[in-house]
């Protein structure tokens, strides 16, 4: 039974999400503060985060920053805005979801399994990948980079993770689309061109002249194997 945390300030809006979920069985705590967030996910084991961006005390997007430095588990994002602002800023946080208000229940039980269903499955590859000074640990879902430890949400560690195991063959919309999110590419949905743009900021990968993470157009995405060794020992 996965315990979800309701973050929404709407009292009629979280009282029927919390009476639906749990009648899907899941248990549900709300509360309806961004400052309450981290006090209940230290104290409680929380499986997935369903987040308003609008709240009293933190907003959602400074909330979902915070969750990334302490925990990874999925978060879902909860916004009344449909533009293209709230997606990026909040996939750039660390969201790995965001569903649009009004909710409807059938599709937000959708998107919780999906989520719940990929954080799961990662648990089962114990394959480790290494380039250079960039190590992925699938088992452990822990992504180090030159000595340091780099946080990822759940869906940029399965995104990278899938990237890294393609390294050097370009891999196209769709079959991102099929293999992380179950579902054909619609041809406007840009959430890993922004993921990608996420990646590039955390590995310090020069948007304008990009060497690890390569979009080639009309194609896809390209993972650079041999990108990522130390400067000095790539100039010897």
């Amino acid at each position: 039974m996965a315990h979800i945390l309701l973050v929404e300030d709407d009292i009629s809006l979280a009282t029927w999400v919390r009476e639906y979920l749990q009648e899907q069985e899941f248990t549900v705590t709300h509360v309806a503060r961004g400052d309450q967030v981290m006090d209940v996910i230290l104290e409680h084991t929380i499986d997935l985060v369903l987040l308003d961006v609008m709240l009293p005390g933190l907003n959602g997007i400074e909330v979902c920053r915070l969750i990334r430095q302490h925990k990874q588990l999925p978060i879902i994002m909860l916004t009344a805005r449909a533009d293209e602002f709230d997606e990026v800023i909040g996939l750039e946080a660390g969201a790995d979801d965001y569903v649009i208000k009004p909710v409807r229940p059938r599709a937000l039980l959708a998107r919780i399994n999906r989520q719940l269903s990929s954080n799961q499955s990662q648990t089962h590859s114990p394959q480790e990948l290494v380039f250079g000074e960039l190590c992925i640990n699938q088992d452990a879902k822990r992504v180090t980079y030159q000595g340091k430890e780099i946080d990822l949400s759940t869906s940029l560690f399965s995104f990278l993770s899938y990237l890294a195991e393609r390294a050097g063959t370009v891999v196209d919309r769709d079959s991102v689309f099929k293999a992380l999110k179950k579902r054909e590419y619609d041809g406007q949905d840009r959430r890993f061109d922004v993921m990608l743009s996420t990646l590039r900021k955390t590995f310090n990968d020069d948007p304008q002249k990009p060497q690890k993470f390569k979009t080639v157009w009309g194609k896809g995405y390209l993972f650079v194997s041999d990108a990522w060794q130390d400067n000095t020992q790539k100039s010897e």
